[in-house]
């Protein structure tokens, strides 16, 4: 009980220092409180103190980059709550915007990637159980069947099955080492299940409600100073760059010339009558000698292919593609052999011994 107060308790003083950065007070912030005491944000809040707690305590124990990681981890939670009230304060964005709206919450996750980089720590499986389930808070982007992603409770089970091969990993290696490593790993799977999916599950099963009266537009909430860009955001838009801004090539163009009503053919040149094949002095239609004699004398492409003199599964000699040999030998053959002769010319083949057939 004691954790649980606590944990509410830095959740609360976490909101006054991201209130008086974004230069607001708490009495001047009615909107904001008004979603902060919403029972889904309450109930967001009790589920930290129920299951973050545990994490944070086995993390700072263990200390190093499981604590760093672990902390990575606060923050995004803190950060998901962030954007749950802002949600219930804004119109639902169109693509682009939903992926400004989520940055913040996508450098954080993506910073936990980026200790899973570079060379391998001794806590790598920590590192990856950590920043692969914390995929899992992008259940907040879901906007419909068609948005491409599971639903949210189906994103969250399919990424803690990302994250729990690591997590096992790191219950067998430290079952009879150190109980601090497992209490870590078995928190952090509370955490997402039941803790995380059991919330979505009750609040919202069918993604996020944005408010259908709030402003168009709101400003994503304060962030800590970001990370270096991330190589890859989970939250991309195609649609952010339009198509039309870009030149259209090959079929494309064509069909913007005709649509466009400018006559198609106003950029050819015309055809004269005396630039036509029948009209012209230069072209009369008859073959010179030497024309016809050139093209005669050209050597013809020869489609044979490689010349064989060899034994093929100790049964048949393939004599192919000899031309003007003549000094071929088969020296060794037995009456159980047979020779395969095809494509030679002036050529000469002497076979030593008995065969079976030619």
């Amino acid at each position: 009980m004691e954790e649980r107060l606590m944990a509410r308790l830095e959740s609360a003083v976490a909101r006054l220092e991201a209130l008086s950065l974004r230069g607001g007070s708490v009495a001047g912030s009615g909107g904001d409180d008004a979603s902060a005491t919403d029972p889904s944000i309450v109930a967001f809040e009790d589920f930290m103190g129920a299951y973050l707690g545990r994490v944070s305590s086995a993390g700072e124990k263990i200390g190093g980059q499981v604590l760093a990681v672990t902390k990575i981890l606060e923050q995004a939670l803190n950060m998901q709550k962030e954007l749950l009230i802002k949600i219930k304060q804004t119109q639902k964005p169109d693509l682009a915007g939903l992926a400004e709206f989520l940055k913040p919450l996508n450098e954080v996750i993506m910073k936990a990637n980026s200790m899973t980089e570079g060379r391998r720590s001794d806590f790598f499986n920590h590192l990856k159980a950590a920043a692969d389930s914390s995929t899992a808070l992008a259940w907040i982007a879901y906007t419909g069947k068609d948005c491409g992603m599971s639903m949210p409770i189906a994103h969250v089970e399919e990424s803690w099955q990302m994250a729990e091969f690591y997590n096992n990993k790191i219950l067998v290696e430290y079952k009879s080492k150190d109980p601090n490593h497992v209490e870590w790993a078995k928190a952090l799977k509370e955490l997402y299940l039941p803790g995380l999916r059991d919330y979505v599950k009750s609040h919202y099963p069918l993604g996020p409600v944005w408010s259908a009266t709030a402003k168009a537009k709101a400003a994503a909430p304060s962030a800590p100073a970001p990370p270096p860009p991330p190589p890859a955001s989970l939250f991309t838009s195609e649609s952010s760059s339009p198509s039309s801004s870009k030149p259209k090539v090959g079929m494309a163009a064509v069909f913007q010339e005709i649509s466009s009503g400018k006559p198609v053919t106003s950029g050819l040149r015309k055809v004269t009558d005396n630039m036509k094949t029948k009209n012209r002095a230069d072209r009369t239609g008859v073959v010179g000698a030497s024309e016809k004699e050139s093209r005669t004398s050209s050597p013809s492409f020869s489609k044979a292919g490689p010349p064989k003199l060899e034994l093929q599964m100790g049964r048949k000699w393939v004599v192919e593609n000899q031309i003007g040999r003549k000094n071929l030998v088969i020296d060794d053959c037995d009456a159980k052999q047979s020779v395969y002769i095809f494509g030679c010319k002036d050529s000469v083949l002497q076979v030593q011994g008995n065969f079976y057939t030619l």
